[in-house]
């Protein structure tokens, strides 16, 4: 299957009716921020390098962030973190990410995410998670080649880890796991405000992350 229709078929997906329905009242009942802006309130597919090695996984996107940009981790204080981090280790051609035309480019990676649509509370069902986690297989199955996959936060991690039978894994930050494979696992602490405000992810710790791939994937 091709990258083009995997991204038209989350676009297009109406699985979870209450979630399309959430996306779409965020996207008319603007925060005040934001208020001049065009929402893009529908589901978001992944962004970046189609032949990618390095395959990045997030939770969902932000009710304001990637549900009113369009793409994965744009616009929000997570994708703030993330970008940087992939710029200072060469996945990104620049640290910054704030629209759909802002230049940015991913190199050798590719960021996806656990569901699709922003979730109310950034909370998503277990229910919801098992609709959207086909997208996430026709987006693996397409990186056939990948080496190295991030998820990012507990809920990724675990979802990941049921979708291949993998049980005797923990969560953790920076926690290392080598898979029969041949692909190689690390699961990361998500950087959302809470974890970053709180100092229980520190940059020094969430860029290791991203230079561990970096070996890996050479």
């Amino acid at each position: 299957m091709q990258l083009q229709k995997i991204n038209t078929g989350v676009i297009q997906c109406k699985k979870c009716p209450e979630l399309i329905s959430y996306c779409e009242n965020v996207a008319k009942n603007k925060v005040k921020r934001h208020q001049t802006e065009t929402y893009w309130g529908k589901p978001v597919p992944g962004f970046g390098d189609p032949k990618a090695k390095l395959l990045i996984i997030g939770l969902a996107p932000a009710a304001h962030g990637a549900n009113r940009t369009g793409r994965m981790f744009t616009g929000d204080s997570s994708g703030d973190w993330l970008f940087k981090a992939l710029h200072q280790t060469g996945f990104a051609n620049q640290p910054t990410s704030n629209s759909l035309n802002d230049g940015l480019q991913l190199n050798n990676c590719f960021v996806t995410s656990t569901i699709h649509c922003a979730p109310p509370q950034n909370k998503p069902t277990n229910q919801q998670i098992s609709n959207c986690t086909h997208h996430l297989l026709q987006y693996l199955h397409f990186f056939n080649k990948h080496k190295v996959v991030i998820t990012l936060g507990g809920i990724s991690f675990k979802n990941y880890c049921r979708s291949f039978e993998l049980k005797k894994l923990a969560f953790g930050h920076h926690k290392i796991y080598a898979l029969q494979n041949g692909k190689t696992l690390i699961s990361s602490y998500h950087p959302s405000k809470y974890n970053t405000q709180t100092r229980r992810l520190l940059w020094k710790d969430w860029l290791k992350v991203f230079e561990s791939a970096a070996l890996l994937i050479l």
